[in-house]
């Protein structure tokens, strides 16, 4: 069997804590349909976090580390869902709902490689054609880009079900895991997150190594001065 074949995610792959999951889903697929047109992207780079309560310690770093809102609903339901968010107020991420339900945990889709739907996926980013190799290179380089590469919008798309694949809100997403998971997995801090979250302290971003769409890493407000610790 290819190493690179691929199934359709359950709800029990997903239900383990997303620091665990996060990994399992490099080289994995997003399969969107939105009005009409299908995107598919391979999984590069994903940053997993923790709900308040959820695993052995507490993500500073987490929309859901004060508890559930109406904005981190989504992240405390079934695992396979997808929390949409709006970032800055421009740019909608993608997460994948991962723990069991009732308590909250998402992996965010930091990047991909655009593997089907190139054409599609480059309306959604406004991106001139035909496409340079850099310019497919980056279209879904970083959340913000993935989001707009997918066509999944906040707050419409909350809570899509990636599971079943069913319609919702004129979209449908699909995720398919790997058979057989990445080995060459690199990890390290999360991109932009503020203070000790954004520090070794939390080594939960997880990438492919050397992989072309993996996007640069920078560090978030304080957590550069929190990794060199006291002066």
């Amino acid at each position: 069997m290819p190493t690179d074949a691929l199934h359709r995610a359950t709800r029990i792959e997903l239900s383990g804590l997303p620091v665990e999951v996060a990994p399992l889903l490099l080289g994995a697929e997003l399969r969107t349909v939105v009005a009409g047109s299908e995107v598919r992207l391979r999984l590069t780079e994903v940053e997993a976090y923790h709900g308040q309560g959820t695993g052995p310690e507490a993500d500073p770093g987490s929309h859901a580390r004060m508890g559930r809102t109406a904005r981190n609903a989504t992240m405390w339901g079934e695992p396979g869902h997808l929390y949409v968010y709006l970032s800055h107020g421009i740019h909608s991420c993608v997460n994948v709902v991962s723990g069991l339900e009732g308590q909250a945990g998402g992996i965010l889709l930091r990047a991909g490689e655009v593997v089907h739907g190139a054409d599609a996926a480059a309306v959604r980013r406004r991106a001139t054609t035909p496409l340079t190799a850099t310019a497919l290179r980056d279209l879904a380089k970083g959340p913000g880009r993935f989001g707009q590469a997918v066509g999944l919008r906040h707050p419409i798309h909350d809570g899509i079900d990636a599971i079943t694949g069913g319609e919702f809100e004129g979209a449908r997403a699909e995720l398919w895991l790997r058979d057989e998971p990445i080995t060459d997995v690199a990890t390290g801090p999360r991109v932009g997150v503020a203070g000790v979250a954004g520090t070794a302290a939390f080594p939960w971003r997880f990438w492919i190594a050397g992989d072309p769409t993996v996007s640069t890493f920078r560090w978030g407000r304080g957590a550069q001065a929190e990794s060199l610790g006291p002066a």
